[in-house]
């Protein structure tokens, strides 16, 4: 009889565990999914750094221009495209969707970058 006692009690601890750690695993996959990725970029002295960014889809990517001049962020295709910032002024842009979108500075065209969406 006690070991019967024993064995059910076990299944009770071993059942409850397991409810626990599931719960556990779910909200940190719930956590993950909703805490959305983001990348900053600084703009200083006429350039973009980093230069080149590797990213996942659905990162914002946000370019603060910490230069004492104005500066634009412009993709090639127009896919996204700043104000004209100013000093400590910042631009941010998701993206959805996979691919290399190079940018530039419309006030500078010498100043350029690339994101690349995995």
């Amino acid at each position: 009889m006690r070991i019967r006692v024993c064995i059910a009690r076990l299944a009770v601890s071993v059942v409850a565990a397991a409810i626990l750690l599931l719960a556990a695993g779910r909200s940190s996959v719930v956590n993950a999914q909703q805490t959305p990725a983001s990348v900053d970029v600084k703009i200083d002295n006429f350039s973009f750094g980093p230069a080149a960014i590797t990213v996942a889809v659905g990162t914002t990517v946000t370019w603060t221009n910490r230069d004492d001049i104005p500066h634009t962020v412009v993709s090639d295709d127009k896919v996204f495209k700043s104000k004209v910032l100013d000093t400590d002024e910042k631009f941010s842009y998701t993206f959805a969707k996979p691919g290399t979108y190079p940018y530039f500075c419309s006030v500078h065209p010498k100043m350029t970058g690339r994101v690349i969406v995995q």
